[in-house]
């Protein structure tokens, strides 16, 4: 899953798509008319037009937001669709911002969601997909005559026939960032096999959909009692031997592959050798798909990766992926010139060379890109995590020092600090010192910060509590512990009784 005024990108012209500035200007940008700044009059503007409201959470460094801003923002039909919407976009480093994300229960980045002119949430769109399938979930949106969630509720009961648009809009309805809006966590599983299984017989695509977010929620979250294996495997088998349901799929087939053949099979066993090389000969039609993005492309190359160290040692991957590899990565670094979506390319890229034991080779791209990004201090992360891969302990301090340093906003910096701080804890325990340093060095931050205790800031800041609380568990370090949390106490006091701030923040001095 932050800094947000964008450098200046233009985006190549074609027929489909059009020049678009960075929406952190705040103005009609590229034909988009985002709103900034004020939301409750956006509403209100929505709510007196009678139009509905699309609402953008994202962040200028993460990269899946820049892949939306560079094939999807920059598309004439959404630059078009968006005069039928009042577009609002959040940037997560802006004033308010993480006390909306609050409000409105978003937490990941990008998360997409429309309203109704009245104020009421429709669904959540997902950042995943194609842009093609993206405009057509945000048209069956704006064309919804319910809510995502009345949909559900009807569909759960199976009082009566959904329609096709509606089946449609849940299986495309962005699971991943619907932070139990619609579904518990623990209940998300369930509730779309379940669903799956009520999806009418003459909609194979929607059924075959839901099973795979089934399973790609199983495979991703906390240990499912009871799951159907056999039944994830028929249909995973299904998808792969079928190139246009792969196609169709492309986000759960790229993204959850290793997780999900973890999942449904043993090591070493003979399921996972015929499943691995199914899903490998379905990502090899996807990795040379020109119809997908550059960094989905890419994302396929990675999933090899990861299917290749499901089943052989890691350290000694076949020489054919690792020529495929590099070749793709090559090639997409010399083709992608759009500063967004390198943002999306390189991150990809970068990760799967490091995935594949090729660290120098991943640290040489990160280290090129810092000249070119808008948001260098992202892939200096990247670059501490291949040090830390490699054992340098000195030298991933440096580079999560170094991010930290060059991280630009309030919530950004939050996040990086406490990113910072967790690293020194795990790989110089013993500097006392250091860690001390940098921990005032947030904290103090923290007291500047408008809406320091609000969703992601606040999770930063736990973050932090709770690795000194890890730290200081035999009390060797209560001094420098004790210090930190009574900076923050001193924050907590000058908070107001009635500002819903407080306990947030005396509930995090509590351990001391």
């Amino acid at each position: 899953m932050k800094p947000f005024i964008l450098a200046a990108v233009l985006l190549a012209a074609s027929p489909a798509l059009a020049n678009t500035d960075s929406p952190a200007s705040g103005h009609d940008t590229g034909g988009i008319a985002w709103q900034r700044g004020d939301v409750d009059a956006a509403f209100a503007q929505a709510k007196s037009s009678n139009k509905p409201l699309f609402l953008y959470w994202g962040a200028n460094w993460c990269p899946p937001c820049n892949q939306v801003k560079a094939t999807i923002f920059n598309r004439q039909e959404f630059i078009e669709r968006s005069r039928a919407f009042i577009p609002v976009y959040i940037d997560g480093d802006s004033p308010g911002a993480q006390k909306l994300g609050t409000q409105f229960k978003v937490r990941g980045y990008p998360t997409m969601i429309l309203f109704k002119p009245d104020g009421t949430e429709l669904t959540r769109l997902p950042g995943e997909v194609d842009a093609d399938r993206y405009l057509q979930t945000l048209t069956l949106g704006l064309s919804a005559a319910r809510p995502v969630k009345a949909t559900l509720a009807s569909a759960l009961r199976n009082d009566k026939p959904l329609s096709a648009d509606e089946w449609r809009l849940l299986a495309d309805y962005a699971w991943e960032t619907d932070e139990a809006q619609l579904v518990a966590d623990d209940k998300l599983v369930d509730t779309l096999r379940k669903l799956a299984g009520l999806v009418p017989a003459d909609q194979v695509d929607v059924a075959v959909r839901l099973q795979l977010k089934a399973l790609a929620a199983a495979a991703s979250g906390e240990k499912v009692v009871g799951f159907d294996k056999a039944g994830g495997l028929a249909i995973v088998r299904q998808v792969l031997v079928e190139p246009r349901l792969a196609r169709d799929n492309f986000d759960v087939v790229v993204n959850y592959a290793g997780e999900v053949v973890s999942l449904l099979t043993d090591a070493k066993s003979p399921d996972r050798l015929t499943l691995v090389a199914a899903w490998n000969k379905a990502l090899q039609k996807l990795v040379f798909d020109d119809s997908l993005s550059t960094a989905d492309r890419l994302g396929a190359v990675a999933a090899q990766v990861a299917l290749a160290k499901a089943v052989a040692d890691a350290d000694h991957l076949p020489p054919a992926l690792l020529q495929q590899v590099r070749e793709r990565i090559s090639e997409a670094d010399k083709s992608t010139t759009n500063g967004y979506e390198r943002q999306s390319v390189i991150s990809t890229a970068a990760h799967a060379l490091s995935e594949a034991g090729l660290i120098g080779e991943s640290d040489a791209l990160l280290q090129a890109e810092l000249k070119r990004s808008h948001s260098p201090y992202y892939f200096m992360l990247s670059l501490a995590s291949n040090a830390k891969k490699r054992g340098d302990k000195a030298g991933a301090l440096n580079w999560y020092e170094q991010a930290y340093a060059k991280s630009e906003g309030p919530a950004t910096r939050l996040q990086w600090g406490g990113t910072y701080v967790a690293a020194l804890v795990e790989l110089s325990p013993q500097d006392e010192a250091r860690i001390s340093q940098a921990t005032q060095a947030v904290f103090s931050e923290v007291a500047d910060t408008q809406n320091a205790f609000y969703e992601r800031n606040r999770r930063s800041l736990e973050k932090i509590v709770a690795k000194l609380a890890e730290w200081n568990k035999t009390k060797q370090h209560d001094v420098v512990v004790k210090k930190a949390l009574g900076q923050l106490g001193s924050i907590c006091t000058k908070l107001p009784a009635s500002d819903a701030q407080k306990p947030i923040c005396q509930g995090l001095v509590k351990p001391a």
